[in-house]
């Protein structure tokens, strides 16, 4: 998934070792099922068959599902429906290819499309799942949160207090012993061996979306992978991050990126709206912390 993914569990060496080795495999199955950077993905197969009917795996019909109802409550603020506009900005290759070689110099033009992801329909009887012919879905940040998530539950059949954390994309359950809740550092956008606050949270997820990771040139321009659907460019932000605690980590993927994309002006309104609720803190450029209205009550002061 091109990050960072961090295992850890309170256990018997065996019991947690072999916890481990369960989730590492289903993230690693998860990935290759997941990512846009690979023909013979599902993801893959499932844009080829754009304009037909697609037999499903439950992961991905579970993920598109939530996708498809994320996308309704966030008023198309969360759009998996983006993948052209993300290949314009030049991110076409996974990050480290990016990293490594850069973006190309020439965008990649975007072909209108007829269609939105609202459009898109489900069989839940038959599990087929149907795309629009000129639709083509990413589904890189709520898969990365829906994979955290599942593959915490996996390390939780063999220890009680464990947390998974994949690039940003945190799920926890139980408690570490003696302690009331999991303290979890805020990352200083700026940089990222930095915190600037510390936040004690309750089991369930917590996400980080920020415009200061992920960044390339492109023909002189500065680009991010965080794409505002309303215009199908690069974010314009006054935000630089956004951590959302929410009780499921696809959500919370869903909302810290809606959230940051928005920034300050709308942010708290379109919080209010989700439902179950959720808890954000955001870091502006000038570290100074926003939050929503009880955000302080998870801040360790």
């Amino acid at each position: 998934m091109n990050t960072d993914i961090q295992l850890g569990a309170e256990g018997s060496d065996e019991a947690v070792e072999t916890g481990f080795s369960q989730a590492r495999a289903f993230i690693e199955a998860s990935e290759k099922r997941f990512t846009r950077f690979s023909d013979q993905s599902e993801l893959a197969e499932l844009n080829r068959s754009a304009g037909k009917w697609f037999e499903a795996s439950a992961e991905m019909f579970d993920v598109i599902s939530q996708a498809v109802t994320l996308h309704l409550q966030t008023q198309g603020l969360f759009d998996p429906a983006i993948l052209a506009a993300l290949e314009h900005a030049g991110y076409d290759r996974s990050y480290d290819e990016i990293r490594k070689h850069g973006a190309f110099f020439a965008p990649v033009p975007i072909q209108p499309s007829l269609h939105r992801f609202s459009d898109v329909r489900l069989d839940s009887v038959r599990r087929r799942i149907w795309l629009p012919p000129d639709l083509r879905v990413d589904l890189g940040g709520i898969a990365k949160g829906w994979i955290a998530e599942r593959a915490a539950l996996l390390l939780s059949a063999w220890a009680k207090a464990c947390a998974v954390d994949a690039g940003g994309d945190a799920f926890f359950i139980g408690l570490p012993a003696d302690e009331p809740f999991w303290r979890v550092g805020l990352e200083d956008p700026f940089d990222p061996q930095q915190v600037v606050a510390v936040l004690k949270v309750q089991p369930g997820a917590i996400v980080t979306s920020s415009v200061a990771r992920r960044r390339w040139q492109q023909a002189g321009k500065t680009q991010h992978h965080l794409i505002d659907p309303r215009t199908q460019q690069p974010a314009e932000t006054d935000w630089l991050s956004v951590t959302v605690i929410a009780p499921h980590a696809a959500e919370a993927e869903v909302y810290a990126k809606s959230l940051l994309i928005v920034g300050s002006r709308q942010a708290a309104q379109i919080a209010d709206r989700a439902e179950p609720k959720i808890e954000f803190i955001a870091v502006d450029r000038q570290k100074k912390l926003w939050g929503s209205k009880h955000s302080l009550e998870v801040l360790d002061v």
